[in-house]
C-alpha cells in the first residue's frame, strides 16, 4: 500500500491541493446554476438560522413547543395551513 501511495503522491501535481484544484470547476458550476434560476426568474436569498448542533437547541425547541401545546390559536392557525396547504407530491 505504502508504494501505492507513493506512486499517487508522484502524479499529483505540486502546489495546490486537490479541493483548491477543484474550486474553479465548482465555482463555475454554482455561477451556472445561478445564471440559469436568475432566468428562470428565482431570486437567491441567504438567511440565517438557528444550528441545531447548538448545545440547548433541542431544549428550547422543547420549551417552545410546550409552550404552543395546548393553545387554541395554534391548533386554529395550523388547520388553517392544513386546509389551504398543497403538499402534493410531497412524499
Amino acid at each position: 500500500m505504502a508504494n501505492g501511495r507513493r506512486a499517487a503522491n508522484k502524479a499529483a501535481p505540486k502546489g495546490k491541493s486537490a479541493a483548491a484544484r477543484a474550486k474553479p470547476r465548482s465555482a463555475a458550476r454554482v455561477r451556472k446554476h445561478r445564471e440559469k434560476m436568475r432566468r428562470a426568474g428565482m431570486k437567491l436569498l441567504q438567511i440565517w438560522v438557528p444550528d441545531p448542533a447548538q448545545r440547548g437547541f433541542a431544549a428550547e425547541c422543547r420549551r417552545q413547543s410546550l409552550l404552543l401545546r395546548n393553545d387554541p390559536h395554534e391548533r386554529e392557525i395550523l388547520a388553517e395551513i392544513e386546509a389551504i396547504a398543497d403538499t402534493r407530491g410531497w412524499t
